[in-house]
């Protein structure tokens, strides 16, 4: 076997009743709820009990998504399985930063609080959607989007499947573009236009936040969705505010990641979305989640045998 990365979720996996079964059967899963709890009481309530309407808002997505997704790399590591490298989608990157120790969890979790909450209002300052656009290479898709008004690619998840944001007002023409091109456009259920110029004013609050926290080496190479390459000593507040309006280089971290020598993903969090990915971008790996009881305990035997 390869190296071995841990990938963490984006914002769209969340479902109701995430992460439960992991704070049941991990006491490093659970002491993660705890803290977060600790610092945004009701977090784990939320993720265990909360309606899909709540998990959607991002301001409560985001510091949600970081509980489940840090708990199920913590209760990895607590069953021996350990990373060489690290990656995260979008929030997920934040949650990736925590458990790499570059900053404390409790730091990370501040500051995936207050990014959700700056992504929200954003959001809410103008009308705007994500469309997923698959059976298209990204030239073409950025050919498209170029076309229309507003919309800009802000995904690049794989050779097939590029995401793209925009004004609401634009989508409708832009997903008739892309039927006519021969592609197939998905509208997304997400709660505003992430990764493009309309988070420009999150991006500067974040800034803000950053300043005053302190970056440390971290234990494990994280790799940065604005560069698709590992962050360098001093680059974290940089890359950290800039990827809120640049888009997520999946596909290349994916690759790069391979080329420096992994063949095991192990997706930590809801859902399964960065494992389909992987498999589409790599055939070859080993590409598996942990979100559960059940795919934390088929995780370890598959890498520990």
């Amino acid at each position: 076997m390869g190296k071995i990365a841990f990938v963490f979720s984006g914002q769209g996996a969340q479902y109701p009743g995430m992460g439960k079964e992991l704070a049941q059967v991990s006491p490093a899963a659970k002491a993660v709820f705890d803290l977060a709890d600790a610092i945004r009481p009701g977090t784990s309530e939320q993720c265990f009990n909360g309606t899909k309407e709540d998990l959607t808002i991002t301001s409560n997505t985001q510091p949600d998504m970081f509980a489940v997704e840090v708990a199920a790399a913590s209760a990895l590591l607590e069953a021996g399985v350990t990373p060489d490298v690290l990656a995260g989608f979008s929030v997920g990157e934040i949650s990736a930063l925590g458990f790499s120790g570059a900053v404390s969890v409790e730091d990370a979790f501040r500051l995936v609080c207050r990014r959700g909450e700056l992504m929200q209002i954003a959001s809410n300052e103008v009308s705007t959607g994500m469309t997923a656009v698959v059976k298209l290479p990204p030239e073409k898709v950025e050919e498209l989007a170029a076309a229309a008004e507003q919309v800009y690619p802000v995904n690049y998840n794989s050779a097939a499947q590029t995401v793209c944001a925009g004004l609401s007002s634009s989508m409708a023409d832009f997903r008739a573009a892309v039927k006519a091109a021969g592609g197939r456009a998905i509208p997304l259920k997400v709660a505003g236009a992430f990764h493009s110029p309309f988070m420009h004013s999150a991006a500067v609050g974040l800034v803000e936040v950053l300043a005053p926290m302190e970056f440390k080496e971290p234990n494990y190479p994280l790799y940065s969705n604005v560069t698709a390459q590992p962050y360098e000593p001093g680059k974290f507040k940089e890359l950290l505010s800039k990827q809120l309006e640049n888009p997520v280089r999946w596909q290349a971290i994916v690759e790069n990641m391979a080329a420096a020598g992994v063949d095991t993903f192990i997706e930590v969090g809801p859902g399964s979305t960065l494992t389909g990915l992987i498999k589409r971008i790599l055939p070859d790996a080993t590409a598996l989640n942990v979100e559960d009881a059940a795919t934390l305990k088929s995780a370890v035997e598959a890498v520990k045998g």
